[in-house]
Formats: C-alpha cells, sequence, structure tokens
C-alpha cells in the first residue's frame, strides 16, 4: 500500500496480522458503507468465499422496507449464519474489518451468534 493509510486501514491492518480463517473456523469479515453493510465467510487457507450476504441481497432486499440501517443489519447477520449452517459451518472469526464493535457491526455479529453461529 502506498501513501496514507486511515485510521480505518491501520486497524484493518493490525486485526488481520493477529487473525485469519481456516477451513476449521473460516473468518466472517464485514463491511460498511454509509447506505449498506456487507458480510462475509471466507476460508483464507484456499481463498474462496463460503457465504455472502448483504442489505442488496436478492432475497433480503424486498424484506427491508423502512427498516433502519441497525435493523437491516441484524436481518444480515442472521442470513449470513443461516448460509453457513447449511453449509456445516459452525464456528467462525469474527473480522471487523477496522470499524469499531459498535452500532451496525455488532448488531450483525449477535444476529449472526442468536442465529447459531459460534465466535
Amino acid at each position: 500500500m502506498h501513501g496514507k493509510l486511515t485510521g480505518r486501514d491501520r486497524r484493518k491492518l493490525r486485526i488481520r496480522n493477529k487473525i485469519s480463517g481456516g477451513t476449521e473456523r473460516p473468518r466472517l469479515t464485514v463491511f460498511r458503507t454509509s447506505k449498506h453493510i456487507y458480510a462475509q465467510v471466507v476460508d483464507d487457507g484456499i481463498g474462496k468465499t463460503i457465504a455472502a450476504a448483504s442489505t442488496l441481497s436478492p432475497d433480503l432486499k424486498p424484506t427491508l422496507g423502512e427498516d433502519t440501517k441497525t435493523d437491516a443489519a441484524k436481518k444480515v447477520g442472521a442470513l449470513l449464519a443461516k448460509m453457513c449452517l447449511e453449509k456445516k459451518v459452525a464456528k467462525v472469526v469474527f473480522d471487523r474489518n477496522g470499524y469499531l464493535y459498535h452500532g451496525r457491526v455488532k448488531a450483525l455479529a449477535d444476529a449472526a451468534r442468536e442465529a447459531g453461529l459460534s465466535f
């Protein structure tokens, strides 16, 4: 990476030095923008995405309606957990991707835990 890193980029690098997802425990990573939130479960050993969900997912987007962004994040977390459990993935490592564990990121994580993922 060249040039100046943002605070989030520095936190992200610091986190990624410590955690990586293998076949036993893939990495659940979160990305958020001002409007949407995205989450995916990645097996870093083989570099493959096992499951992915976002507020733009076709099966989720129609149900969001007038939800707040936090409520939408909860639905994304629950959907991602359901997709993982269908693929027999019950344990993951949570990667907050440099974001503070607060608000939408926390809501997504809590919903994924309630839906059956353990981390």
